[in-house]
């Protein structure tokens, strides 16, 4: 399915890139009961609860969001791919964070467009990105999205199944670039901070806590939204700074911080939260 998904957004006609990812998205959202009822969970944490008219209605931008998203993504390396136009809100934050010289470590979300915004901000900043991700259970679909995500020019480094994997991550950021890790999902034994996530006890995962506490690099939370067909909006939270040894204290403010920075951020876009389990 992920290969018929690739050739039809790098190959097919433009209209099929622009207009199809609504059908896929709303099919996907009628065969997967289970992903269905995440989204709708996921919908009334940062939303708060609604009608079942605004549930359904909501629980359908959000599978259409995601469809338009991957399509986008994979059509990178193709003659259909362009770079899209985005709004970036706090600029200047990223600009004050590479001033230091240290490389910047972005703490982010599973939202829209990091296949797009991730090279976008890379161009704009003269900046490596590299993006940590669990590697998925279907290795050819993988091997697929990474290749799309790689011709659009982000690096991909999967943890959790090798230790040594954050090692990459690791010399990236010592050498000056950026590594975006998802903070909306705790995997099985990973080691995480509590903290207050819509208004209710939450958990984050230590890894972007750690990883600029050793390289000394700033934290900068970094979230997107895509708008429409190749539009999208980035919004960058003022820097983080933590001492290389770090007291508990002074990780769990800076837990906190980008918890509260995730939360403002889908409270105001909960159709593109793409957390499609519980």
């Amino acid at each position: 399915m992920r290969r018929l998904a690739r050739l039809g957004a790098s190959r097919g006609p433009g209209w099929l890139l622009r207009y199809s990812p609504a059908f896929f998205g709303l099919a996907a959202a009628a065969l997967l009961p289970s992903a269905r009822h995440a989204i709708r969970n996921n919908l009334v944490r940062a939303r708060g609860p609604a009608t079942p008219l605004r549930d359904a209605v909501d629980t359908g931008r959000t599978f259409v969001t995601y469809a338009g998203c991957l399509a986008e993504g994979l059509a990178s390396g193709s003659p259909n791919f362009s770079l899209p136009v985005a709004t970036v809100h706090g600029d200047l934050h990223i600009r004050q964070a590479l001033a230091e010289n240290r490389g910047v470590v972005f703490a982010t979300a599973h939202t829209a467009g990091w296949e797009i915004v991730g090279p976008l901000l890379g161009r704009d900043h003269q900046l490596r990105v590299m993006m940590a991700m669990y590697e998925e259970r279907d290795r050819a679909a993988a091997r697929i999205q990474d290749g799309a995500r790689a011709a659009g020019g982000l690096r991909i480094v999967h943890v959790g199944v090798d230790p040594l994997a954050s090692l990459a991550l690791l010399r990236h950021v010592r050498g000056g670039g950026a590594a975006a890790l998802q903070i909306d999902r705790v995997a099985p034994g990973q080691r995480t901070r509590d903290v207050r996530l819509f208004d209710a006890p939450g958990l984050v995962p230590e890894g972007p806590l750690r990883l600029a506490e050793v390289t000394g690099a700033p934290l900068l939370p970094v979230f997107c939204a895509r708008l429409g067909f190749r539009r999208y909006v980035i919004e960058i939270a003022p820097p983080i700074h933590l001492p290389r040894r770090a007291t508990e204290a002074e990780r769990t403010v800076a837990a906190q911080e980008i918890a509260d920075a995730m939360t403002r951020f889908l409270r105001a876009h909960p159709t593109q939260w793409f957390s499609f389990q519980e």
